[in-house]
């Protein structure tokens, strides 16, 4: 996935004078990270120029993100997303409402910040660990829907069937940033999410026809 980052919605509070300062850290450290990875390629860009280009020390970078590959992959967007989902009407369709929130948060990764967008699929394609990491991230977040999608449908979250379901959904987000890199960033990337969505929703051969 380009690991897209949602904003809160508009009713949250505004977040106090530490977390904000944590905020501006965690973004300084993976700006600094974007930068290097830009100029001197992944393997080359260390958590130690990490830290020394955003102006702080190794272990502060650890201390937000465990691993260099979790800097440019990890948005925090999955607790948000899952969120969104809930706050999402309750006459909706669920199926609309996880179309709806994973295109807006599609649609926000790459607006927000379409050089990162691009670089962070890149990686996924080139990385081997960024690819690994990325899917243990997607994982977490299945289980999330797993149990978004059980609040609005009253369905068990360990069953089997929506497990499945949701495991295909971030497995799809994962497959059409890889293919969105491997094309070259040609397409729009939520029109491309919107046909994947449209085959698991309805089947391949659906989607052939459309």
């Amino acid at each position: 996935m380009t690991a897209a980052r949602i904003s809160p919605p508009a009713d949250h509070p505004r977040p106090g004078l530490r977390e904000r300062k944590k905020t501006r850290t965690r973004e300084a450290i993976r700006a600094a990270a974007y930068a290097l990875v830009e100029e001197q390629g992944y393997v080359a860009t260390t958590i130690d120029r990490i830290a020394d280009r955003a102006e702080v020390s190794p272990s502060t970078v650890l201390r937000y993100f465990p691993t260099k590959e979790d800097i440019v992959l990890a948005d925090e967007y999955g607790p948000v997303l899952v969120e969104e989902l809930r706050a999402r009407p309750r006459d909706e369709a669920w199926t609309d409402s996880v179309r709806h929130v994973l295109l807006a948060a599609a649609r926000a990764g790459v607006e927000d910040d379409p050089e990162a967008a691009r670089l962070r699929t890149r990686l996924l394609v080139d990385v081997p660990a960024v690819r690994s990491r990325m899917r243990e991230s997607m994982s977490v977040t299945g289980r999330l829907l797993c149990e978004a999608i059980a609040g609005r449908t009253g369905r068990d979250p360990d069953g089997l069937e929506l497990r499945v379901h949701a495991m295909s959904l971030v497995a799809g987000l994962m497959e059409t940033s890889l293919y969105w890199a491997q094309n070259g960033h040609r397409d729009d990337f939520p029109a491309l999410l919107d046909r994947a969505l449209t085959v698991l929703e309805h089947g391949l051969g659906a989607a052939e026809k459309s």
